[in-house]
C-alpha cells in the first residue's frame, strides 16, 4: 500500500514504545497509530543547519531515518532561508492528540496540514472520512493529499486561511490547531459543536478549551510547552525591527535578576499578557548579559549589566517587572494552573479560576519625556 520496509516499521515501533514509557502516549488507539502511521512518506526529506547553513537530508543520507523516527521537529520548508513548514516534534502532536480525548466516530478538524502526518495519524484514530484538515499553503495542500493517498488515507484537506472559519464544516467533535496563534481566532468556533474539545497552541502553551452553549471557549493549558510555527501572515514579533535607542531615553537601574526572567515559565506567563514582543537575547562566552524587547508600536527597552535603557510609548522593561513580580508572589505558578477564556469580543487568561485575570500591563505607563 506505501512505500515501507522492515527498518522503518521497526524505528516506528520503537518510536511508539518510547512515547509510551515516557507518558507522553496513554492510549493503546495512539500508540498503534505511532506504530502504524510512517512517519518517513510525510517527510521524504528534512533541513538541518549545520555551521549555521541549512542542508537538506534526503532518503539517502546516512541518518535519515533514524532523524525521522527520532522525537524531534524537523523542518521540512524553507522559504527565502526561513523554515515556513515543519512536521512537529512526535512527543507534542501526542500528547496534544491525547488531550484531544477523542472517541470512536468523532469527526476531527486539524488547523495547518504541513506535511499531512498529524492528519495521517487521525485518519488511523477515526477513520479517513471524519477528518478535515485545512492548510494555507496550497503546495503543502497538494503534497498531503498525494502523500496520505500512499497510504491509504482520503480525508477532506482543504486549502484555505482558518482563521476565517472552515468554510461549510460544521458540527465537529474535536478541533486541533498545530500552528502559533497570540490570540485564538473566535471564527473557529463555530465549526465545533457545543461540548466539543478544541486544542490549540497559545504563545508558548497549549490550551485545551470546551466549547459552550453560549459559544464561548473555556478550558486551561496543558503542562508542556508549545513551540509551532506562527500561523501564516500573523504579525511575527521579528517582522518589526529594533527600532534603535535614541538619545532622549529613560535611563534607569534594575534589581531584577534578567536571567530569572529568561527562564520557561515567566516566558510563558510573559507571552499570554504582553502576546507579540519581539525579544533578543545578548550572550557573552555562553552567558547571559543583557536582553533587548521591543513591540509594534516603537516600544523598546534594552537591559545591560543592570541598567537600562527604554523608550517609546510604553515603559516596556517596567511592565516585565511589575509581571515578572506578581508571578513571583503567585509562587512561580505552573502552566496548567493558568486559563482561557475566549468569546467573541477576545480572550482573557486567567490563574486558577476565570475571575483571576493577569495583570493588565499592555497600556503600561508612558515613558516620560
Amino acid at each position: 500500500m506505501f512505500p515501507d520496509h522492515q527498518v522503518a516499521a521497526s524505528l516506528r515501533g520503537a518510536l511508539a514504545q518510547r512515547l509510551a514509557e515516557d507518558g507522553s502516549i496513554r492510549s493503546p488507539q495512539w500508540r498503534a497509530a505511532v506504530a502504524d502511521v510512517p512517519r518517513h512518506v510525510f517527510v521524504p526529506a528534512f533541513f538541518r543547519q549545520v555551521r549555521g547553513e541549512w542542508e537538506r537530508v534526503s532518503a539517502d543520507d546516512p541518518g535519515y531515518l533514524t532523524a525521522v523516527y527520532g522525537d524531534h521537529p524537523l523542518t521540512t520548508q524553507l522559504t527565502a532561508g526561513r523554515p515556513t513548514s515543519s512536521s512537529s516534534q512526535p512527543s507534542l502532536m501526542v500528547e496534544m492528540l491525547e488531550a484531544l480525548d477523542v472517541r470512536d466516530g468523532d469527526r476531527v478538524g486539524e488547523v495547518a496540514t504541513g506535511t499531512g502526518y498529524n492528519a495521517g495519524l487521525l485518519c488511523h484514530r477515526v477513520g479517513d472520512r471524519n477528518v478535515v484538515t485545512v492548510e494555507v499553503d496550497p503546495g503543502l495542500v497538494r503534497l498531503a493529499r498525494e502523500r496520505l493517498a500512499r497510504v491509504g488515507y482520503q480525508p477532506e484537506v482543504i486549502a484555505g486561511d482558518a482563521r476565517t472559519g472552515l468554510g461549510a464544516t460544521a458540527g465537529l467533535d474535536r478541533l486541533i490547531v498545530t500552528c502559533g496563534f497570540d490570540a485564538f481566532p473566535h471564527a473557529l468556533a463555530s465549526t465545533v459543536r457545543p461540548g466539543g474539545v478544541v486544542v490549540c497552541p497559545i504563545g508558548w502553551g497549549n490550551a485545551r478549551m470546551v466549547l459552550g452553549h453560549d459559544g464561548s471557549l473555556e478550558g486551561r493549558f496543558l503542562p508542556g510547552g508549545a513551540f509551532f510555527m506562527k500561523a501564516r501572515g500573523s504579525s511575527a514579533p521579528g517582522a518589526v525591527p529594533y527600532p534603535g535607542e535614541p538619545v532622549s531615553t529613560q535611563r534607569g537601574t534594575t534589581d531584577v535578576d534578567l536571567a530569572e526572567t529568561r527562564q520557561d515559565g515567566f516566558r510563558f506567563v510573559q507571552a499570554l499578557a504582553l502576546p507579540g514582543l519581539g525579544e533578543a537575547d545578548e550572550t557573552e562566552g555562553g552567558s547571559l548579559v543583557g536582553y533587548r524587547v521591543w513591540r509594534r508600536d516603537g516600544s523598546w527597552a534594552h537591559v545591560l549589566g543592570g541598567e537600562v535603557r527604554q523608550g517609546g510609548p510604553v515603559r516596556l522593561w517596567d511592565a516585565l517587572v511589575g509581571l515578572y513580580r506578581w508571578y513571583v508572589m503567585y509562587d512561580r505558578p505552573s502552566r496548567e494552573r493558568f486559563g482561557i477564556t475566549v468569546t467573541p469580543h477576545g480572550q482573557r487568561c486567567w490563574l486558577d479560576f476565570p475571575l483571576n485575570t493577569l495583570p493588565d500591563i499592555k497600556g503600561w505607563q508612558p515613558v516620560r519625556r
